[in-house]
């Protein structure tokens, strides 16, 4: 129980500052919606750098992990407005922006995980 409660309340965290970045930085005149890209990428790297930290040293709880990781981290990132945002652009016609959300948001997604676990072997 007490997991699930440390779940929540890092998802609740994650998914308020999601609201945040996404309130100040979409852009309605590009229709790019470039809060969920910077929300997804610095979850990416954030979730690099926790689980990259906790297997280098060792020193995370498993309830540490689990409200930083699973609760923040999935609560910040988000696949279903990822998916939903490239709906709308595929059914505008903005083809451009499509492919260019999509196609840099897993290239930059993957690298910014690796980039975070690099970042804390290497330090």
């Amino acid at each position: 129980m007490k997991q699930l409660l440390l779940v929540f309340l890092g998802g609740g965290l994650g998914s308020s500052l999601r609201y945040i970045v996404g309130n100040y930085v979409n852009n309605s005149t590009t229709g790019i919606p470039y809060g969920t890209f910077l929300a997804n990428m610095l979850g990416s790297l954030f979730i690099g750098i926790i689980l990259g930290f906790a297997v280098k040293n060792d020193t995370l709880s498993q309830n540490t992990i689990l409200f930083l990781a699973t609760g923040f981290c999935g609560g910040f990132t988000t696949f279903s407005t990822f998916a939903y945002e490239n709906h709308v652009l595929l059914k505008t016609g903005d083809f451009t922006a499509f492919a260019l959300y999509t196609i840099g948001s897993f290239i930059i997604g993957f690298a910014a995980v690796f980039f975070g676990i690099w970042l804390v072997r290497f330090t």
